[in-house]
């Protein structure tokens, strides 16, 4: 039996982003942009599997939201082989489809 992922683009990194943002109303704009690029594992943090040109386009969308220095965020983009051994309790499966081939 052969197992083929189906939909997972090699050329998209998945970027792992944590803020802390100080003001109610800019923590859930931060919030808003990020929903458009990926999934919500906490309350501040978001896994989103985005290009190079998709993760420019994030950050250029978040920055203005942001108050420095109160407000921080980090932008942790993770390789292939770091993403296969991210260990996540409980697990939360947000990959794409697997497709089973005899």
């Amino acid at each position: 039996m052969r197992v083929t992922r189906v939909g997972i683009d090699r050329s998209q990194a998945l970027t792992v982003v944590a803020y802390d943002v100080a003001d109610d109303r800019r923590r859930q704009r931060v919030a808003d942009v990020l929903m458009d690029y990926g999934v919500r594992l906490q309350y501040s943090v978001f896994e989103c599997r985005v290009d190079a040109r998709r993760l420019v386009e994030l950050k250029r969308r978040i920055a203005p939201i942001l108050v420095l220095p109160e407000d921080r965020i980090a932008y942790y983009s993770l390789c292939g082989a770091c993403e296969g051994r991210a260990l996540r309790v409980p697990e939360r499966d947000t990959r794409p489809s697997v497709v089973l081939q005899a």
